[in-house]
C-alpha cells in the first residue's frame, strides 16, 4: 500500500522539476544562466534545461541591431542654440555577451553620455550653416568615439546618424527672411536684365524702322522727282515751256491735295487765292524761298569760326 502512495509524489516532483527546469530562448536572443549567483553559462536560441533551485536566469539579451535616439541641445560658434537628434544603431557582439551583461550597469546612459560629449565638443566649433553642411562629420566623430569606448564592453556601433537639426523658431524665421530677400534680389537682377534686353531690342527696332522709313521717304521723293521730270518733258513736247509746265504741275498737285482732304469730313481746307496767276505766283514764291535758303546756308559756311 505504501508504493501507490509514493508514486504520485514522485510524479508531482518530476512534473515540478520539468516545469521549473525547462525554458526556451527565442531567436536572436541569449540567456545568462547563473548557478548560486555566479555566472554559469550563456544559452542560445532553443529549448534548454536548468537545475531547479540551483540555476537561475539572470537576464535575457537581444542580439538584434538596436537603435538609441538621443536629443542634444548645444550652441554653435555664432551663438545660436540648436537642437540636434542623434540616432545610434548598435549590436552586442556574439563573443562578448558576458562583457555586455556584466560590465555595464546601464549601457544606454553610457552611450548617451559619450554622444553628449562629442556633440557639445564639435558643434561649438561650427557656424549654424556649417552644422547643416557638415552633419556627416559630426556623425563620424560620434561613431569613432563610441567605437573606442563601447568596444571593450562588447558593443559594436553599426552606424551613427544626425537625423535632425532644429534651431530656435526665431532663428529659423530669420533664416527664411534672409533666404527670401536673397531670392528677391536675384529675381530683381533678372528682371532688370530682361528689361534692359527689351529696351535695347525696342531701340534697335525703332532705329531699323526709322531707317526703313527714311529710305522709303527718299525713294518716294526720288520717284516724285522722276515723275515731275517726265511730266515736264511730256509738256515740253506739246509746246509748253518749262515754267508753264511747272505751274501746271503745281496747280494739278494742289487740286489733288484738295480732293484728298475733301474725302475726310473732319479735315480743314486752306484755299489759295483763286487768281489766274495763283499757281505761277506759288511756284515763284517756292523757288525764291529755296534759293534764299541755299544762299543763307552757303554764307553761314563761309563765316570764320570764332
Amino acid at each position: 500500500m505504501g508504493i501507490p502512495l509514493i508514486l504520485p509524489i514522485f510524479i508531482f516532483i518530476g512534473f515540478l522539476l520539468l516545469t521549473t527546469g525547462l525554458f526556451t530562448v527565442k531567436q536572436q536572443s541569449a540567456v545568462i544562466v547563473q548557478r548560486f549567483g555566479k555566472f554559469h553559462s550563456v544559452r542560445q536560441a532553443g529549448l534548454h534545461f536548468k537545475v531547479p533551485f540551483v540555476d537561475s536566469i539572470a537576464g535575457r539579451i537581444s542580439m538584434k541591431v538596436q537603435q538609441l535616439d538621443v536629443p542634444v541641445e548645444t550652441k554653435t560658434k555664432d551663438d545660436v542654440f540648436v537642437g540636434i537628434k542623434v540616432s545610434v544603431q548598435y549590436v552586442i557582439k556574439q563573443e562578448s555577451i558576458y562583457d555586455a551583461f556584466y560590465k555595464l550597469q546601464n549601457p544606454y546612459e553610457q552611450m548617451s553620455s559619450y554622444i553628449f560629449d562629442v556633440v557639445r565638443a564639435e558643434v561649438p566649433k561650427m557656424k549654424l550653416d556649417d552644422v547643416f553642411e557638415r552633419k556627416d562629420d559630426i556623425a563620424v566623430a560620434i561613431k569613432s568615439e563610441l567605437d573606442d569606448a563601447m568596444n571593450e564592453y562588447g558593443y559594436y556601433i553599426v552606424k551613427a546618424l544626425v537625423t535632425d537639426i532644429d534651431p530656435a523658431a526665431a532663428v529659423k524665421e530669420a533664416m527664411n527672411h534672409i533666404n527670401a530677400a536673397e531670392r528677391k534680389k536675384i529675381a530683381a537682377e533678372y528682371e532688370g536684365e530682361a528689361e534692359k534686353i527689351r529696351i535695347v531690342a525696342k531701340a534697335r527696332a525703332e532705329a531699323e524702322s526709322k531707317r526703313l522709313q527714311g529710305q522709303g521717304i527718299a525713294d518716294q521723293r526720288r520717284e516724285i522727282a522722276r515723275g515731275l521730270v517726265e511730266s515736264v518733258g511730256v509738256l515740253n513736247g506739246v509746246g509748253i515751256n518749262s515754267q508753264e509746265a511747272s505751274a501746271l504741275i503745281v496747280i494739278t498737285q494742289h487740286y489733288d491735295t484738295l480732293h484728298s482732304l475733301g474725302e475726310n469730313s473732319k479735315s480743314t481746307l486752306v484755299l489759295l487765292p483763286n487768281a489766274p496767276t495763283a499757281a505761277t505766283d506759288m511756284l515763284s514764291t517756292m523757288v525764291t524761298s529755296l534759293v534764299a535758303t541755299k544762299e543763307l546756308g552757303e554764307s553761314v559756311k563761309k563765316e570764320p569760326k570764332a
